[in-house]
């Protein structure tokens, strides 16, 4: 009886083992971009290109999701060198110092359909402050090669002053140069891992 008590005992824990599905950041088909606002009458776009993630999860319908990411501070990439070269320095991500951000998240909640909000700790210059994102979950598909592969949107707004990043010239007319509200745009596909 005690025997066969710790075969199923095995056999539960391995199945929950198998259950739980992992899966990877594919950067090639993914981008991570934010847009704030510039002298109040237009706006600024970015991008990061180093970063890696990965979600765990045993619910096909990814409620039980455990997410991961990173990115590398100093691949912020505005399409102007001077600009990046300020952005890195000890007045705005002092990257040297933090040169990493970081997302955990602590609930994935479906709304409805593909709709999800997704809710976590995001961690910049040195500061963790909760955020949100509208998650849209573009289902999974098998590739050319046979990787099975799941895509994502994510969209958030977070208040950079928050996280410590105050630096801030004024305009001619004394406004801001920079607005304190940054958009988050997340494109991310993700492979299983095998």
């Amino acid at each position: 009886m005690k025997s066969s008590l710790i075969a199923v005992a095995i056999i539960a824990s391995s199945l929950s083992l198998k259950a739980q599905t992992k899966w990877v950041i594919d950067p090639v088909h993914s981008s991570v971009n934010f847009t704030i606002e510039h002298l109040v009458i237009s706006e600024v776009e970015g991008k990061f290109k180093t970063y890696n993630g990965t979600i765990s999860a045993a619910k096909p319908d990814l409620t039980d999701a455990k997410i991961d990411f990173t990115v590398d501070v100093n691949s912020i990439d505005t399409d102007n060198e001077m600009r990046d070269k300020h952005l890195i320095a000890a007045d705005f991500f002092d990257a040297e110092k933090f040169p990493k951000m970081t997302f955990k998240s602590t609930s994935l909640k479906k709304l409805s359909g593909n709709k999800y909000v997704l809710n976590g700790n995001l961690t910049i210059h040195g500061i963790t402050k909760p955020a949100k994102f509208d998650v849209t979950y573009g289902g999974t598909a098998k590739d050319g090669y046979g990787n099975t592969k799941a895509g994502f949107k994510g969209k958030g707004v977070i208040n950079r002053f928050d996280y410590g990043l105050k630096y801030n010239a004024l305009t001619e007319a004394g406004g801001a140069a920079l607005g304190k509200d940054v958009e988050i745009d997340l494109k991310l596909q993700f492979a299983q891992a095998k």
